[in-house]
């Protein structure tokens, strides 16, 4: 059997000894999040999309909010103390983050950028987020998340 190669996001986990569980499925192009959650029979709730936006001041945030949730920008905006908040340009996701679109992660991005979990996460043992390529889902602790990428909870949803 061939030796799973690690992502980026897999590397840092380890070296900060964080315990992660993958999960690899067929990927060949972009898919959303809820297609894919459906196809894999996983929870919502638990299933966490990446999203990059850019501030007034030109700073790029990164959100990790549950796939079907929307990112409410005012609240993104003022999580990130801007005045207020754009979608990063899908053309700009790779040049960015250093990721592609769907498999976006908020784990070892080109440059370490502010992170906000929605504060949903708090109440689980284990999340879902992108893995850092097409295909690969990395399992975690929130908690684990928020202190290997610096990041914190947020309110950051449309109501």
């Amino acid at each position: 059997m061939a030796k799973e190669l690690k992502t980026n996001a897999m590397r840092i986990l380890d070296k900060n000894k964080i315990y992660y569980e993958i999960n690899t499925y067929e990927c060949d192009n972009f898919t959303d999040g809820k297609s894919i959650a459906d196809l894999l029979g996983q929870d919502y709730n638990i299933t966490f999309k990446t999203l990059v936006a850019i501030g007034k001041s030109r700073q790029y945030y990164v959100f990790v909010i549950p796939i079907a949730e929307e990112l409410d920008m005012k609240q993104a905006a003022k999580a990130a103390g801007e005045k207020s908040m754009e979608m990063l340009h899908v053309k700009d996701i790779n040049k960015v983050t250093g990721y592609i679109r769907g498999g976006c992660t908020p784990i070892g991005m080109k440059k370490q950028y502010p992170v906000f979990l929605h504060e949903s996460a708090k109440k689980y043992k284990s999340i879902i987020i992108s893995g850092g390529r097409l295909g690969t889902q990395i399992f975690l602790n929130p908690d684990d998340l928020i202190k290997v990428t610096g990041g914190q909870y947020a309110d950051i949803t449309v109501h």
